[in-house]
């Protein structure tokens, strides 16, 4: 039975919804090389809709704006978005461009290769997120990513502004950002490979990182979380960097872990807990996420209440 869409929101995500295909194998391959023996599976994804499942499986109100096709593929992840009780009031249906669909292939420890073909997410717009205006009203946190046309996400990061939503940008997958719209972001969050191609810094060791998040810190976001596997998470803010460590575990599949981590991070933070139990808590959730194959499936259900 589909949960209940709830129109008042705690979070807002603006962002891409994919179909996942999914091959496993145990190598991965390399170019001009064909590996054979994987397993197939046809999973949902695409980061927004991911981080859109792990905020709500972690007690958020969600509200989803995105353009999705008019396809089977499209059908099914509406239908998906409502199971899991998240608004789609602001998701419009394209008659013209294929739903999103990503390839993943998943080798031995977890590592994966992606590539995401180009869909209705290419031709989110402007004027949709201007639609969704009233989707800012009454949320705390807008949470973004990179899937999607950069003026769509200027357009969110300065509709958040105007609404005094605060925002999180999840500079995935990376490419170079202006200064001007970096500096309408609150909060970025890239792992360490992408913090490496923001700033053209060198990410091998934890100092390296500090000083890599130091340079994007001063680029006038406000705050960033840089995501840095088993190493854990640094936080930089003018109060300087703070690490937290992440538990050990068996990694299986890290296909989404970043989705977690952020969905679980707007989703606790809006529940007003401070930044460092938010941090925790998402690190906790992400790091449950990757002990078990799948995207949206490994998402745990559990409330920062319950953890603090």
């Amino acid at each position: 039975m589909a949960k209940r869409q709830k129109q008042n929101s705690d979070v807002v995500v603006v962002g891409s919804s994919n179909t996942d295909l999914v091959i496993e194998s145990a190598k991965l391959p390399e170019p001009g090389m064909t590996v054979l023996g994987g397993k197939y599976q046809i999973v949902s994804g695409g980061k927004g809709a991911n981080q859109a499942v792990a905020a709500a499986r972690t007690g958020a109100q969600v509200i989803f704006v995105a353009n999705i096709g008019c396809d089977d593929f499209g059908d099914d992840a509406m239908a998906r978005l409502d199971r899991e009780g998240i608004g789609t009031k602001f998701v419009v249906r394209d008659q013209n461009a294929p739903s999103g669909v990503a390839f993943i292939m998943v080798g031995d420890k977890g590592r994966n290769l992606i590539s995401v073909a180009a869909s209705s997410n290419d031709c989110l717009s402007i004027e949709h997120i201007e639609r969704a205006k009233s989707a800012f009203a009454n949320a705390k946190y807008c949470l973004i990513q990179l899937e999607i046309p950069q003026p769509a996400v200027r357009a969110a990061l300065s509709l958040s502004k105007s609404q005094g939503v605060f925002n999180i940008l999840d500079p995935a997958p990376c490419r170079r950002l202006s200064k001007s719209l970096l500096q309408l972001v609150d909060i970025i969050t890239p792992n360490e490979f992408e913090l490496a191609e923001l700033t053209g810094m060198p990410v091998k060791t934890k100092r390296n990182i500090e000083c890599a998040g130091e340079k994007l810190f001063q680029t006038g976001v406000g705050e960033v979380i840089v995501t840095c596997g088993e190493r854990g998470v640094c936080h930089l803010s003018s109060d300087g960097a703070n690490w937290f460590s992440a538990p050990k575990v068996n990694a299986i599949d890290t296909v989404g872990a970043g989705d977690c981590f952020n969905g679980s991070l707007a989703s606790a933070l809006s529940s007003d807990l401070g930044m460092a139990e938010a941090i925790r808590f998402a690190v906790s959730t992400s790091a449950h996420a990757v002990t078990i194959r799948g995207v949206q499936s490994s998402f745990p259900e559990l409330k920062p209440s319950n953890c603090y």
